[in-house]
């Protein structure tokens, strides 16, 4: 599991010209599942991300959470994450999970993330999505789970 997490002032997506998900300050979260990905490791991403000191405390700082801050996620599925630029010029996206699993795998993460108490706005799986955003800092994170 792959996520680019992106600390933005604001942030949304668009399928087909409208609109389909859009927050404030907070967290973008661009989000691959990769074959063996499973439920642990969606919830150790959820653990780390929601525990990310990346906002600034009072002193400019970075030691605030997403929670500490009252801020949104947006939360969108991005397989192309899975190549890692080894291999040629042209991208190979055999890690991967298969798309129907991936779904499921996507609805899960976004859901944990609501059972813990964060607003959770999302892309539209599997869709040509435009996103926009302005990055905070910039502040941007590669993780893998």
């Amino acid at each position: 599991m792959k996520i680019v997490v992106q600390r933005v002032q604001e942030a949304s997506v668009t399928v087909e010209n409208e609109v389909v998900g859009a927050i404030g300050s907070g967290l973008m979260l661009l989000v691959c599942f990769e074959q063996d990905d499973d439920e642990t490791s969606v919830n150790k991403s959820i653990d780390k991300i929601t525990k990310l000191r990346i906002f600034d405390d009072a002193d400019g700082k970075m030691n605030l959470d997403i929670q500490q801050v009252k801020g949104e996620i947006l939360s969108i599925s991005q397989f192309t994450l899975s190549w890692d630029g080894s291999g040629g010029h042209r991208p190979s996206f055999e890690k991967s999970m298969a798309p129907k699993e991936a779904r499921l795998k996507y609805a899960l993460f976004n859901r944990e993330l609501r059972a813990r108490g964060f607003v959770v706005k999302e892309g539209q799986f599997g869709a040509f999505m435009k996103v926009s955003l302005i990055n905070d800092g910039p502040v941007t994170f590669n993780l893998q789970f």
